[in-house]
């Protein structure tokens, strides 16, 4: 098998590895999340009609998401889920665990960027979450702070580099995070080249 078929099915591989996985993964959770809200509503459900109706337990749960989104809308429904979210924050094991899954309301991920690292003359992708002026002896500089990925999106290292060293790559963070998880497949052929 000749270097370029080989290399050829590789990037497919790997590729098709990437979206079929997390494809697969989703389905199955969706199916699990749907089957446990519709197994919780429906003993209620059959003992109003008579007999399982598959599904209503679901539509439930969608209409009392929809319900929550509306209360937490609006100023007064703001407040007291407000008020009940700080009384959930004094429980021990809640308190650890909540504020790890609730979702940001501010994007960490400001830009995707190629920084010099770990040696001159090596490129990586990685994402500015801030921006910081540090004092030195010789004056101000201008900084930016670099997460450089080394395992999926869970780990990697945090670098600072002057904000001029920091090339933009002109991708979304989502654009970004798919090069990543796809090993660098997904990766335009052609980038900007446009300083920070």
């Amino acid at each position: 098998m000749s270097g370029s078929l080989r290399n050829w099915i590789k990037v497919r591989f790997i590729t098709g590895f990437f979206v079929t996985v997390p494809a697969i993964a989703s389905s199955w959770l969706l199916y699990v999340f749907w089957d446990a809200i519709d197994k919780f509503f429906s003993p209620g459900y059959e003992r109003l009609f008579g007999r399982r109706i598959p599904g209503l337990g679901f539509l439930t749960a969608v209409v009392l998401v929809l319900v929550m989104g509306t209360i937490a809308t609006n100023v007064v429904g703001r407040r007291i889920l407000a008020r009940i979210e700080l009384l959930f924050t004094r429980v021990p094991i809640f308190r650890s665990i909540y504020p790890s899954i609730k979702p940001e309301k501010r994007q960490s991920f400001k830009a995707v960027v190629l920084a010099e690292h770990p040696r001159e003359g090596e490129f990586v992708f990685g994402f500015v979450t801030s921006e910081v002026v540090v004092e030195t002896p010789a004056g101000k500089r201008e900084m930016v702070t670099v997460f450089v990925p080394t395992n999926n999106l869970y780990l990697g290292d945090v670098i600072m580099l002057p904000r001029k060293d920091v090339i933009t790559t002109g991708l979304t963070v989502e654009e970004g995070i798919r090069v990543i998880l796809s090993a660098g497949t997904a990766t335009p052929a052609r980038l900007p080249r446009e300083r920070l």
